[in-house]
């Protein structure tokens, strides 16, 4: 069983008394945790205990007697938690933020974000929300995905439900170099909001000793399925420790040191919009600079060197130099003339 159970259904048990304005009866509340959670059985006794802990942990649940019976309910000082107070400058900030998330619309995490920005709204003075509103006429979000995983909320449910108690996930998923989906058996570890697209973290189960963590993209899973089978995580796994040193959602690697001879042209562009917080910049004679940096994978380095064309040149490692000179030629083979001019004439232009 997960050990993480007793938490998880006190979480839920407060999801659900605050569906219930009027309160739920023991029984009725026992058997809405089977439902939401899955469960084979669950004694009245053990949801007797969440309560009582809940209680003990200084959370206002009350019961009392209604025409329905003995119930359940959130009590004033629960309720009164929601009073909020925000500056305009708050609010613009919480809306802003708001704004990074779109792709989240129609998740269970949109959801939450949505429920809470609604009771920020009803909560703040006219003049407030006046100023907020005009301030945010001249304030515009641009860069973001056109994407929504409002038709996977289904699927990002069972996902989370797994990662939260560590059940073993089967998935239909379907890379992008596969031309049907595959079954597999993964022990999710996390969830990654990168660029706009949620990765889920992984390892293949059954779990095998010092394996390599996996990211599987949301946008691939054609179907989930948290199966009455649990893992045993890795006590020590961090997923902020484990994310920390990556440039992008390549991980799990020993990172690897990278270093680019960037030109007098492109370097004011680095600096304004550093690639890493850690990059070291060794200024040239010429105004250029080197560009001293650890990455998890070459795919984090590569489109970043190409993207600067000529003005930039990998020197380390071969390997990375290498793959450039591929792309290089491959692209003058697509590029060079087919008259009469050879490549070679092409080349010593």
């Amino acid at each position: 069983m997960a050990r993480n159970e007793q938490l998880i259904r006190q979480h839920r048990i407060l999801q659900i008394l605050e569906r219930f304005r009027f309160g739920v009866p023991l029984e009725e509340l026992r058997d809405m945790l089977v439902e939401e959670l899955g469960l084979s059985a669950l004694h009245t006794r053990s949801v007797r205990r969440d309560l009582a802990a809940l209680q003990a942990s200084g959370i206002d649940v009350d019961v009392e007697d209604n025409p329905r019976g003995r119930v359940w309910k959130l009590g004033p000082r629960f309720k009164g938690t929601h009073t909020i107070a925000a500056s305009a400058t708050e609010l613009i900030a919480l809306s802003l933020g708001r704004d990074l998330l779109l792709p989240l619309v129609g998740t269970p995490f949109w959801m939450g974000i949505e429920s809470f920005w609604t009771k920020v709204q009803e909560s703040l003075p006219d003049g407030v929300w006046s100023h907020y509103q005009r301030y945010r006429r001249v304030l515009h979000v641009l860069g973001l995905p056109t994407k929504s995983y409002a038709d996977q909320q289904g699927t990002l449910k069972t996902i989370n439900r797994a990662i939260l108690e560590h059940r073993v996930l089967e998935a239909e998923y379907q890379s992008l170099q596969e031309a049907k989906p595959s079954l597999r058996q993964l022990a999710p570890y996390g969830l990654v909001l990168y660029q706009g697209s949620l990765y889920v973290v992984a390892e293949n189960y059954p779990q095998v000793p010092q394996a390599k963590m996996k990211h599987f993209k949301l946008d691939r899973f054609r179907k989930a399925t948290a199966l009455d089978n649990w893992f045993d995580p890795q006590a020590d796994f961090s997923l902020e420790e484990y994310l920390q040193g990556s440039m992008s959602i390549f991980s799990g690697g020993q990172p690897q040191k990278f270093c680019i001879r960037v030109s007098a042209y492109a370097l004011p562009w680095l600096l304004e919009d550093p690639w890493h917080k850690e990059q070291k910049v060794d200024p040239l004679d010429d105004g250029g600079g080197i560009i001293t940096l650890h990455a998890a994978h070459p795919l984090e380095i590569l489109p970043r060197v190409l993207a600067l064309g000529s003005q930039a040149e990998v020197l380390e490692p071969q390997s990375c130099r290498e793959t450039l000179a591929r792309i290089a030629r491959d692209m003058l083979e697509k590029y060079a003339p087919t008259g009469s001019e050879s490549l070679n004439q092409t080349l010593t232009k």
